[in-house]
């Protein structure tokens, strides 16, 4: 028999946030390798924080936010398993997390059963019927700035509810409306906000007030204060509606009618014929090996998967361990590899549905060998240079993610986003909750960037009923036919290369995964020719050896990535990576 959930417990997180005890772990070895002889290395630290990792014995769970974290093990302490969790949680981000956890976005599951069998969910948001190739462009054929980024024109179908339903229809156990519980507390009661959280919130009010007349959410006469509670009761009504009616109490009734009157009153294009089409798909993974491992990752509509197994094969045969984490020679090879991985992100990839992408060719040794045959030590390439690698016979994506293992061993990664922080910034009136906007990652006009930088070609042109392209790159990773990782992280662009980076980490560096989460890091995507890189991920000597090479660098002010990992040790215990750059967490028991 199954334990009921604890609502004691649930209630108790509506009015104060959980931390995880944290435990000390051992230091990966190999983690230091990246001294060589340059002095000034030895002064800075690898990590952006000393965070340990914590350790459990049964389950784990890491995601953006420590009360939604606290759902899912709650649900893995009374008997579900991580697709049960996994589903708690993505509702409980929803309330906790208002920023990236949505109803009104989309996302992709990734799951891998105990036996080792994978399975890969497509839920991405769609381009409506009334969705045309130019809507963003003026008279002229110019992109007019923020059309597709800001307000009701710039959503896409949402896909999010219609995922965990079909999720759960194949997968739960526990019952449906167990998992909806948690979510509906912590809307109707209120969640205390995290410092984060409120500053968050003080930064959009003024497009929320500007892009909502007459609506109050998330909004409050006075700045938000980290404590302050942040109560949601017509969020938790449209929670209900979805906890009775499933996917009708969402794309039907109440709610859709909500919606639909939101769009035409702001001019947005979304229809009732629009919500009653949308359909989740479930899509075969994309898998490879690197050395001993196996990948498993998500295939198109996103690039995450392609790209990433795109990168580690172009690095496979470099002595990465042997130079040492973030060496000049591994931070050479890493770049060139990013730079071609883009070029080819623009020019093949985009909705399986309505393109053909040459996924097999792409992946391929002998294509990915020839893409990188023109890359020197002795200086960088151009990006200028570098186009979309060619294939015989071709035709011409703000975020959040969590990991989730359970005591059989059952893995699942779901990254799922709104697209940029609070998405459009526009509520559906009297349903508490904000639409993406996602029509951005759409080329608006080939070979024209969007709010990522991210350059597209026609493979991801606007379409009615299209699938817009992403980066998100929910991953599990096998070691000798045996669960090993589990990642994921938000960040746009910088989703391919923060999961490269990370899973290299582990595997070829050999840091924990708290300490593979905390690393600096890097990042090129193509264009802009240049690479990103947090303070201190680089020392001055490995500075000065690529500038004299030719690379063009650039150290943020902000960070890399938000990632939410978890590790399966040689112990047989779980490692929970939560990323301190923001307020994630990661509960184990």
């Amino acid at each position: 028999m199954t334990k009921s959930l604890p609502l004691i417990l649930v209630a108790f997180l509506a009015i104060g946030s959980c931390q995880p005890t944290k435990r000390t772990v051992s230091q990966g070895k190999g983690v230091y390798q990246f001294l060589n002889d340059d002095t000034t290395r030895r002064n800075l630290s690898p990590f952006f924080s000393d965070r340990a990792g914590v350790v459990a014995d049964h389950g784990m769970v890491s995601s953006a936010h420590p009360v939604a974290s606290r759902v899912g093990v709650d649900i893995l302490e009374a008997g579900g398993t991580a697709i049960d969790a996994a589903i708690a949680v993505k509702f409980a981000l929803a309330v906790v997390h208002p920023s990236a956890g949505n109803l009104g976005g989309g996302g992709f599951v990734v799951y891998r059963e105990q036996s080792g069998r994978a399975y890969t969910l497509d839920f991405r948001e769609k381009a409506p019927a009334k969705a045309f190739r130019d809507m963003y462009l003026d008279s002229t054929g110019n992109v007019i700035a923020g059309l597709s980024f800001t307000g009701h024109l710039a959503s896409g179908v949402p896909g999010t509810v219609a995922g965990m339903v079909e999720t759960h229809r194949r997968f739960g156990k526990l019952a449906w409306e167990t998992l909806l519980a948690p979510a509906i507390q912590l809307a109707d009661r209120g969640v205390r906000l995290t410092a984060k959280e409120a500053q968050a919130l003080n930064r959009v009010k003024a497009d929320l007030e500007r892009l909502n007349p007459g609506k109050n959410y998330l909004i409050k006469p006075t700045d938000w204060l980290e404590g302050d509670t942040l109560v949601q009761k017509d969020l938790a009504k449209t929670l209900g509606r979805i906890r009775d009616g499933k996917r009708a109490g969402f794309y039907a009734g109440e709610t859709a009618r909500l919606l639909t009157e939101e769009m035409q009153r702001g001019g947005g294009l979304i229809t009732q014929p629009d919500l009653d089409g949308y359909q989740a798909v479930w899509r075969e993974p994309i898998t490879a090996t690197y050395k001993d491992y196996k990948i498993i990752s998500m295939p198109p509509p996103t690039s995450g998967g392609v790209a990433l197994i795109q990168l580690l094969k172009m690095v496979e045969n470099y002595p990465l361990a042997r130079w040492g984490w973030n060496a000049d020679s591994t931070v050479m090879v890493m770049i060139e590899a990013e730079r071609r991985v883009y070029a080819d992100r623009a020019k093949f990839l985009g909705d399986p549905d309505f393109v053909k992408i040459p996924v097999t060719e792409l992946v391929s040794k002998t294509y990915l060998r020839n893409r990188m045959a023109d890359f020197s030590f002795a200086k960088a390439s151009e990006s200028k240079n570098i186009s979309g690698g060619r294939i015989p016979g071709y035709e011409s994506s703000e975020t959040t993610h969590f990991s989730v293992v359970d005591r059989d061993g059952n893995a699942v990664a779901i990254t799922t986003t709104l697209n940029g922080g609070y998405g459009s910034r526009v509520f559906v009136g009297g349903a508490g909750f904000l639409l993406n906007n996602e029509m951005d990652d759409f080329s608006a006009k080939p070979g024209v960037p969007n709010a990522y930088g991210l350059v597209g070609a026609e493979a991801n042109a606007i379409q009615p009923g299209k699938r817009m392209l992403s980066a998100m790159t929910p991953t599990i990773v096998e070691k000798e036919g045996k669960l090993y990782l589990v990642v994921g992280t938000p960040g746009g662009s910088t989703i391919i290369t923060s999961v490269f980076q990370t899973i290299l980490n582990v595997l070829e560096h050999g840091m924990t995964m708290q300490q593979a989460v905390s690393a600096l890091k890097f990042h090129h995507q193509w264009l802009p020719d240049k690479t990103i890189y947090e303070q201190n991920a680089f020392s001055p000597a490995t500075v000065r050896f690529l500038q004299e090479r030719g690379q063009v660098l650039e150290e943020l002010k902000g960070t890399i990535g938000r990632m939410d990992a978890i590790l399966k040790r040689a112990d047989g215990k779980l490692e929970g990576g939560a990323d301190p750059r923001a307020d994630d967490t990661a509960v184990g028991y």
